[in-house]
C-alpha cells in the first residue's frame, strides 16, 4: 500500500534532509569560516550579500545542474556520462580541502543508499565508482538518492537548495552573532528565490556547467592551514 502512494518519496527525501542522517556535513562551513575569519563575512548583512552572490550563483550554474545531468543519465543509467559528471564535478572545486570535503561527504550518502535502500542501482553505481575510481560529490549523490526513492526532478532540485542554503546558515549561527530569527528571515527569503534558480539550472548545457568564484577558493585553500579553526571545511 505503501508504495502506491503517490507521495512515498517525500519520506526518503525528509529523512535525507535531516541533520539526524549521518552525512558528516554539519562538520563543514563550505569556506564560510575562511570568509569570516578574513572579516569578508561578519554580520547578517554581508552573510546576506554573501549569499546572494556567492552561494546561489554557484547553486545555479554548477550544483544544481550536475543534479539535473545527473538524475538524467540514471534513468536508464548511462554509465559513461555518470563517470564524467562524477570527474567533472569533482574538477569544478579547486581547492583540495573543498574537493575532499565534497567527495568525503558524497560516498557516504551513496554508501548510506546502497546499505540502507539495498537498491540495484546504488549498488551498481557504488560498485563502478570505487571500480573506476570516480570522485562521489554530493550532487551526484543527490541525483542518486531521488532516482532510488522514485523523487522527481524538481523534489531533487528543492532538497539540494535547501540542504545547501540551511546548512551554510547554520554554520553561520556557530560563526556569527546571528540568532535563528535572523537566519530564518534570510532562509525564507533565499527560498522565495529558489523557483527561478531552478529554471535556469535546468537548462544549463554539460560543457557550461561551472561558477569560478576565486573569493571562496582561496578562503577555503586558506581555511587548511589555518591555527585554529571549528569546521573541517
Amino acid at each position: 500500500m505503501a508504495e502506491s502512494y503517490p507521495f512515498s518519496w517525500l519520506c526518503g527525501l525528509l529523512q535525507l534532509g535531516d541533520t539526524f542522517y549521518p552525512t558528516g556535513s554539519y562538520a563543514h562551513s563550505f569556506g564560510l569560516e575562511g570568509l569570516v575569519a578574513e572579516n569578508v563575512v561578519r554580520d547578517r548583512e554581508s552573510l546576506r550579500q554573501f549569499l546572494l552572490i556567492s552561494v546561489l550563483p554557484a547553486l545555479r550554474q554548477s550544483e544544481l545542474p550536475l543534479v539535473v545531468q545527473a538524475w538524467r543519465a540514471f534513468e536508464p543509467p548511462d554509465w559513461d556520462k555518470i563517470g564524467e559528471l562524477c570527474v567533472l564535478s569533482s574538477a569544478l572545486k579547486s581547492a583540495r580541502e573543498a574537493r575532499f570535503a565534497a567527495e568525503n561527504i558524497g560516498r557516504q550518502r551513496v554508501e548510506l543508499a546502497a546499505k540502507l535502500r539495498g537498491h540495484p542501482l546504488a549498488v551498481e553505481f557504488l560498485r563502478r565508482a570505487e571500480a573506476e575510481r570516480w570522485p562521489v560529490s554530493p550532487a551526484i549523490a543527490a541525483a542518486l538518492e531521488a532516482r532510488v526513492l522514485g523523487a522527481p526532478l524538481e523534489a531533487a532540485l528543492a532538497s539540494v537548495y535547501y540542504a545547501a542554503i540551511a546548512g551554510l546558515l547554520a554554520a553561520a549561527m556557530k560563526l556569527l552573532r546571528l540568532g535563528q530569527n535572523g537566519c530564518q528571515t534570510l532562509l525564507t527569503e533565499m527560498m522565495e528565490l529558489a523557483p527561478a534558480v531552478f529554471v535556469t539550472a535546468q537548462n544549463v548545457p554539460t560543457d557550461e556547467i561551472g561558477w569560478f568564484n576565486p573569493w571562496l577558493d582561496i578562503a577555503a585553500a586558506r581555511h587548511e592551514t589555518a591555527a585554529a579553526r571549528l569546521f573541517i571545511s
